[in-house]
């Protein structure tokens, strides 16, 4: 009699270590998940963010823009990081987008701009960014 006493004990025991080990397994499981789905959401959150500066960068180029008196400056044509280069007849300006507004169609310069500055700034990008055309050199072959 005692020993089926003593054998259900350790069945029960060894039923409540299974449990437990299987709850505890299961547990680590979902924590894991739970952490890749945090981080793939960070990396969701990251992308969208870029794709969204990325469209507004789109929409502040090819806009005629403005000074603080509505006459024209220029009309922008790239955005570098956080700088919008505007090309003002055979010069390039620069100018931070923190001074950039939108205004419907157009864009507005706000506040006191150095224009010196800018001209020293849009001539930076300009050698950076754009290859020109050397007219003195002769092109034979179309090449």
């Amino acid at each position: 009699m005692f020993t089926k006493i003593y054998n259900g004990i350790a069945d029960t025991e060894a039923v409540y270590i299974t449990v437990f080990t299987e709850a505890h397994i299961l547990m680590t499981r979902l924590a894991d998940i739970s952490v890749l789905f945090f981080f793939s959401k960070i990396k969701r959150k990251k992308k969208n963010d870029k794709e969204e500066e990325e469209a507004h960068k789109e929409r502040l180029m090819c806009r005629f823009v403005l000074d603080g008196m509505k006459r024209k400056i220029g009309e922008s044509v790239a955005v570098d990081e956080d700088i919008l280069i505007i090309k003002s007849g055979s010069k390039y300006l620069g100018v931070p987008l923190k001074h950039i507004e939108e205004s419907g169609k157009t864009l507005l310069v706000k506040g006191l701009v150095d224009r010196g500055k800018a001209e020293e700034i849009g001539e930076k990008w300009r050698k950076e960014s754009l290859n020109e055309i050397d007219h003195t050199v002769e092109v034979k072959d179309g090449f």
